[in-house]
């Protein structure tokens, strides 16, 4: 009897966790134009030190107009895209035209915000022209709180990026030439400059960033081509020049 009050009074309550969630690594970025987006994501997948793929894209096109760049957990991040496309095509059958870039922007943070209680473990950066014909971009939290921005990093190297863009885009910690005031928005070769820069540096950091980057550039209406003409591995994704453009840029990082 004692030996098995003994037994007892030795064993503890064990405590037993599910936890359905991963970081997969990456990182994703956007910089608003006057009138050009741009959104860039790096391939690399990974958990932990492990690298599972040297390719698993992180931007995706919604429209002509808008691309949405996702990180976090990959396989909610596939999921989401599924949805949000799904939703988006529904509204083109019943409308016979594209859900405007700001609809967008809302109907994503709905969809966020319907799963606060289990969230897709993901964070969303949407990227594209308005109906004006201006350069935007939204963030997003997990759980849909959302803002307009002129520039976004999210993701593994966030810390190092994001000051970069800050000092860059939005010049703080600069002064400027006497006389003289920083620009309101940058011409579209320097942010494309910036952006590739953005993620050599980050590889170099960071180890679940690399591999490859894709650079998606959406172009307003009437806009010419300035600006890309410098840059020989650009594609254009869409059919016809009549309306807003679609133009990919695919990078090799460092591979460690």
């Amino acid at each position: 009897m004692s030996h098995y009050t003994r037994t007892q009074s030795q064993q503890h309550p064990t405590q037993r966790q599910f936890n359905p969630y991963t970081e997969n690594g990456g990182t994703i970025l956007a910089i608003a134009g006057a009138d050009f987006s741009v959104i860039a994501g790096d391939t690399r997948q990974s958990e932990g030190y492990s690298i599972q793929t040297r390719y698993a894209p992180k931007v995706f096109k919604l429209t002509d107009k808008a691309v949405l760049a996702v990180n976090g957990f990959a396989a909610d991040g596939n999921m989401f895209v599924k949805k949000v496309k799904q939703r988006l095509e529904w509204y083109r059958h019943a409308h016979s035209k594209d859900m405007p870039l700001r609809s967008i922007a809302r109907l994503i943070q709905t969809m966020l915000y319907a799963q606060r209680f289990f969230p897709y473990y993901v964070y969303n950066i949407l990227g594209g022209i308005e109906e004006d014909g201006t350069g935007a971009v939204y963030s997003f939290d997990p759980v849909g709180s959302y803002e307009r921005e002129a520039c976004r990093a999210a993701g593994s190297a966030q810390s190092l990026v994001q000051p970069f863009l800050d000092n860059q885009i939005y010049f703080k910690n600069q002064t400027p030439v006497l006389g003289t005031s920083h620009p309101t928005h940058l011409p579209l070769r320097h942010v494309v400059q910036l952006v590739i820069d953005s993620f050599t540096s980050a590889t170099e950091r960071h180890i679940e960033v690399g591999d490859g980057v894709e650079l998606y550039i959406i172009l307003a209406r009437g806009r010419g081509t300035q600006g890309l003409d410098s840059f020989k591995d650009v594609q254009e994704l869409t059919p016809h020049a009549e309306g807003e453009r679609l133009f990919v840029l695919r990078r090799e990082l460092k591979k460690d």
